[in-house]
């Protein structure tokens, strides 16, 4: 066992038993390399990561590899979960090195920190062009024994290249309808029409640009927004991608057709894709949306919340085959032959062509991955749901993905939000008690006295890392909208408590531009800031959007103004690269709504009038509407004061900045004042 037998990352705790003498990232692993005039490897991952695994079993399980690691190097392991910020830091280094990134990373750095040499996956032995990791290993050496004055000037370069990155967004204007509509145009021309989606292989899950598209169509009535929307909704839901038994979606398509996925599942795009549908299904009413919202929301609640209430990181892609190999996509794939033994002839070939398997397959050694036809209405719907339970029943008999039990702050932040939301609409209060445990959750055990956030916990025990702007912001959200869907004024609370600490510790007074670590975080050889969506929403644009939200609750000036102050990036980004700031989109369009605050009170929550105006309010289309509700004169939230009942009914009024319309005791009159 080396020294990460005492973390909680399931990540670095899968390489504990490694035979290199791994560090976690620590001041002791820089003063350690100093000490031994030795060049630290850092090497970055995480637990899902296909090709992190491999690496692992080809390199850092050899001895040899190990040893010659431990006689020469510092070796520091990093769960990219865990630090975003170190991950982000090295892997702009990286990126500007060579022109591309991904995991697992490997860069050398001097025991000052400083990067002096890159990579991502090394080869046990020379490959396409790409030299072997102990080669690698080697050249370090030599180079750090020999030419130390060439590394110290590369990585002091390095250093004050990464110095001049500095973002300053802040100060430009917000966005209007000319960049909205330029980022409308900009995806247009990316757009896939034939697939769906935008761009080409790999495709990931536009979650954050779809969003934005049903938000543009809701204010400006743009139709080919709200069609790109829903194709590309409908073609990845009848893809590989989607998981067609258990629900839930797989992280990337590794072609342009959604037809392979990378079979890793994550938390923060089942979330994000779950509020999605729910989204599309109100905007649209589509069948086909509101049963992969609600499997979505299913998938995760059924394989991804631990035992505390929270919900899981992920699930890996490889699986044991049954063979005792752990293969990619193991547990998920199928052959004829496999069909026939889970169903008998006659309905496996039924299921062969409604599912798409075929004997050459889709995949990988005859495999296929189930995907649905276009029409699905010429099969027998209760033949089909029969064949669907008896696949999945075969299917948990076979060897599970490992699931990563670590808890991220933002990603629950983000499940919370989806969740709160799924179960409003769809008359699944079920789901709302799950978004309200893993929000106790994050209350309970990452919230300290200060509201100041952990990143993570693990079996109810906390981490020791810092939640960074993401967690700041996204756990603001999902209690923004726990609080419209619950009426329960202690999420709004504990969401202001949040937005305090990003405006006195992650924003720039004097530029209003934000940085993904508080001021008074771990230094690194940069302070990392990026205002682009990854895979999740930018900490960036997602605080403006929490921001945005909390003021138009609460009438906070403050916190409007740092809002529209951050989304000076969409104006200066949206239409250059829109594809890539979709929540910033978003966001924007909810400022350039109002948003709309709604306010219903009646005399009681439980009351059915009241819960039926409450409903009508959530299913609005205005972006960004915030909702409170509650009975006259509560003081659970802002929004409900010196709002009586109209003729003693539950009544609706809806407003912009504060200024209202004519109050309504009437559902579709508050409907057609939400989708207008």
């Amino acid at each position: 066992m080396n020294r990460l037998a005492h973390e909680t990352s399931p990540y670095l705790l899968q390489h504990a038993d490694n035979p290199v003498d791994w560090w976690p990232w620590s001041t002791e692993a820089f003063e350690e390399a100093r000490k031994t005039n030795k060049p630290v490897l850092l090497s970055v991952g995480y637990s899902s990561c296909h090709w992190c695994h491999v690496m692992a079993h080809e390199s850092f399980e050899d001895q040899d590899t190990a040893d010659f690691l431990n006689e020469y190097f510092v070796s520091v392991k990093v769960d990219r979960e865990e630090r975003p910020d170190v991950d982000a830091v090295y892997m702009e280094a990286v990126q500007a090195a060579t022109g591309h990134g991904g995991w697992p990373m490997t860069v050398f750095l001097t025991p000052d920190a400083e990067p002096f040499y890159f990579g991502t996956y090394f080869p046990p032995a020379p490959r396409h062009g790409s030299p072997s990791f102990r080669q690698v290993l080697e050249g370090v050496r030599a180079a750090w024994a020999d030419r130390r004055d060439e590394v110290a000037e590369v990585a002091g370069k390095i250093v004050r290249d990464l110095a001049q990155r500095e973002i300053s967004y802040g100060d430009a204007q917000v966005p209007g309808d000319e960049e909205l509509a330029g980022a409308l145009l900009g995806l247009t021309r990316e757009y896939d029409p034939q697939r769906g989606g935008f761009g080409g292989a790999p495709k990931f899950p536009p979650s954050m640009v779809i969003e934005f598209l049903l938000r543009h169509h809701a204010r400006t009535g743009a139709e080919g927004a709200l069609q790109m929307a829903a194709d590309t909704c409908e073609r990845m839901a009848r893809g590989g991608i989607y998981d067609q038994l258990g629900g839930g979606f797989a992280r990337y398509s590794v072609d342009r057709d959604w037809v392979v996925p990378h079979f890793e599942k994550m938390l923060y795009d089942n979330a994000l894709l779950c509020r999605v549908y729910a989204h599309l299904w109100r905007a649209t009413g589509s069948e086909l949306a509101r049963r992969v919202a609600l499997e979505t929301a299913d998938f995760m609640v059924r394989e991804l919340r631990t035992n505390e209430g929270g919900f899981a990181s992920a699930l890996d892609a490889d699986s044991d085959d049954g063979s005792g190999r752990h293969v990619e996509g193991a547990y998920y794939v199928w052959t004829p032959q496999q069909l026939r033994e889970a169903l008998g002839d006659d309905d496996a070939e039924l299921a062969a062509h409604y599912f798409g398997v075929t004997e050459e397959g889709t995949f990988e050694h005859g495999q296929s991955v189930l995907q649905l036809p276009q029409h699905e209405g010429v099969f027998d719907a209760e033949k089909i749901a029969s064949i669907r339970e008896r696949l999945l029943s075969a299917r948990a008999e076979r060897p599970a993905p490992g699931r990563d039990d670590k808890v991220v702050a933002a990603w629950n932040g983000l499940a919370v939000a989806a969740l709160a939301e799924t179960g409003a609409y769809f008359g699944r209060p079920d789901l709302v008690e799950a978004a309200t445990g893993a929000a106790d959750l994050l209350v309970r055990l990452h919230l300290d006295e200060q509201a100041r956030l952990s990143r993570t916990s693990k079996d109810g025990q906390v981490g020791a890392n810092a939640g960074v702007l993401e967690d700041y912001a996204d756990v603001a959200e999902g209690f923004l909208a726990l609080g419209s869907v619950t009426g329960e004024g202690v999420w709004l609370e504990f969401a202001g408590f949040l937005l305090d600490h990003v405006l006195a510790r992650f924003v720039d007074a004097e530029s209003g531009s934000l940085y993904d670590t508080a001021a008074d975080a771990e230094r690194l050889i940069r302070r990392p800031q990026d205002p682009t969506d990854n895979a999740t929403p930018s900490g960036w644009t997602a605080a403006a959007g929490a921001l945005l939200g909390y003021a138009a609750q609460t009438g906070a000036e403050p916190h409007r103004a740092a809002a529209e102050r951050a989304l000076g990036v969409v104006k200066a980004l949206g239409p250059r690269v829109p594809r890539f700031i979709g929540w910033g989109l978003a966001v924007a369009e909810a400022l350039l709504d109002g948003p709309r605050e709604v306010a219903i009170v009646g005399p009681a929550l439980d009351d059915e009038a009241t819960r039926a105006l409450h409903r009508t309010a959530l299913l609005g289309t205005a972006p960004g509407a915030v909702v409170a509700v509650g009975v006259p004169e509560s003081d659970e939230f802002p929004l409900l004061a010196d709002r009586p009942l109209v003729g003693g009914a539950p009544t609706a009024y809806v407003c912009r900045n504060f200024t209202c319309d004519a109050p309504t005791t009437d559902a579709e009159r508050l409907r057609a004042a939400l989708n207008s």
